[in-house]
């Protein structure tokens, strides 16, 4: 009777401390997910189909108006100078990816969640990004993501930045090493369980 008693104080205590781990974990995962979110500006051009033809124009109106954001960003040193500068070209983003494309386009900038996602030599955790969307036609075929501010260049096995991210920001991003794997996985989870108690209010 004694040891059982001894038994089940330990493993209230265990798990009392698993959750204490679990919400540090959790607290820390919401901070770095929202400090980076605000650094970065997505860009998610959505296909008219899945047929060859309009995944390849998806791709050349991907090109196009990264070329446009570019230029018009050179003087954008903060990301919110980023956004207000990308709300003011719109209207010019639309008309460079209709151009391209040949056909209808909706071009937006707006505040959404996202699940983790990785592609290429970048992976972004989940949370609230701002985000560029370039939607082709009815926008029925697969997008393409990236980010758009802050320039990320693929340089060799590298991703190479100006100045907005921090070292620990571009480790996240990139995955370097256990610990943040570990760590965006920490983040992936928190956000979700953080936006299914919004949903729920």
């Amino acid at each position: 009777m004694f040891k059982r008693r001894i038994r089940k104080r330990f493993c209230r205590k265990a798990a009392l401390l698993l959750l204490c781990a679990a919400l540090s974990a959790g607290l820390w995962a919401q901070s770095a997910g929202d400090a980076l979110s605000e650094k970065v500006v997505r860009l998610h051009v959505t296909a008219r189909s899945d047929s060859p033809e309009d995944q390849a124009v998806k791709l050349r109106v991907r090109d196009a108006v990264l070329a446009r954001s570019e230029v018009e960003l050179a003087e954008a040193d903060t990301p919110a100078r980023a956004r207000e500068l990308l709300r003011r070209i719109l209207p010019a983003l639309a008309e460079t990816a209709a151009a391209v494309s040949g056909g209808p386009v909706r071009v937006s900038l707006g505040n959404e969640y996202f699940p983790s996602r990785a592609s290429g030599l970048i992976a972004l955790p989940a949370g609230r990004y701002t985000a560029l969307r370039v939607t082709l036609g009815e926008g029925e075929g697969h997008n393409w993501w990236g980010v758009v501010y802050p320039p990320l260049f693929p340089a060799g096995d590298e991703t190479v930045e100006t100045s907005v991210l921090t070292e620990d920001d571009l480790k996240l991003i990139t995955g370097d090493g256990e610990e943040y794997v570990f760590k965006f996985r920490v983040l992936e989870w928190w956000n979700v369980l953080t936006e299914k108690w919004r949903e729920d209010e």
